[in-house]
C-alpha cells in the first residue's frame, strides 16, 4: 500500500493504517531506534511508541510526501530521550564518540545567541547537504542522523570503512567550511 493511502486510514481513525505501517516500514524504525539504544527490547518500545504519536499526529500532520521521514524523526526523538533517561549522569559512549566527530564543524549551543540561530543553523546544515554528492550525503545521514557504525555504513553502500571514514572526514570539513563561510564559525 502507497503512502497516502495509509494516510487517508489515518485520517478516517481506520486501526488498519497501523498494521500498513508496521509490514512497511517496522524494520527499519526498529533498526533505526535500536542503532540509538543497543537494545531490542527498548528499540521494540520507541518502534511501538511512534504508532501511537503518529496516531495522535495525524490529523492535524498529512505527511503523505515523507511519511517515513516523518515516522523516523519521531522515532529517533523517543529513542534519543530514552537514551538520555538511560544515561542521566553518563553518556553513552556512542553518542560521545559521535559528538566528537562533529563537535569542531558544529559550533556550541550554549551561547544565547547561537541557541536562537538554531532554525537557521538546522537550515544551512540541509543547504550543505543538499550540495553533496547524492553518495556521500547518504554516507552523512547514515552516520549522524541514523547512527549507524562506520563498519554498518560501509557494509550497506559495499565501501571499504576507510572509505567511508575518509568521506566523512571531507563531509565535516566541508561542512565546517560552508558553517565557516555563512558566519556560523571563525
Amino acid at each position: 500500500m502507497d503512502d497516502s493511502s495509509i494516510i487517508d486510514l489515518y485520517l478516517v481513525r481506520d486501526q488498519t493504517a497501523l498494521t500498513c505501517t508496521v509490514a512497511k516500514y517496522g524494520t527499519r524504525l526498529r533498526s533505526l531506534a535500536e542503532n540509538i539504544l543497543d537494545d531490542y527490547q527498548s528499540a521494540q518500545e520507541c518502534e511501538n511508541d511512534t504508532y501511537w504519536q503518529a496516531w495522535r499526529s495525524i490529523p492535524p500532520h498529512e505527511p503523505r510526501t515523507y511519511f517515513f521521514s516523518f515516522l523516523a524523526k519521531i522515532t529517533r526523538h523517543l529513542a534519543l530521550d530514552c537514551c538520555r533517561r538511560r544515561n542521566r549522569l553518563k553518556r553513552s559512549a556512542q553518542l560521545e564518540s559521535l559528538t566528537v566527530e562533529l563537535e569542531e564543524c558544529i559550533p556550541s549551543g550554549h551561547d544565547t545567541a547561537q541557541m536562537v540561530d538554531g532554525i537557521l543553523l538546522g537550515e544551512t546544515i540541509t543547504r550543505y547537504l543538499r550540495k553533496l554528492p547524492e553518495e556521500q550525503r547518504n554516507v552523512f545521514l547514515r552516520r549522524y542522523w541514523y547512527l549507524e557504525s562506520i563498519e554498518d555504513v560501509a557494509k550497506r553502500f559495499g565501501f571499504s570503512t576507510s572509505k567511508v571514514k575518509s568521506m566523512l572526514f571531507r563531509s565535516r570539513n566541508g561542512l565546517r567550511a560552508y558553517l565557516e563561510k555563512e558566519g556560523y564559525l571563525e
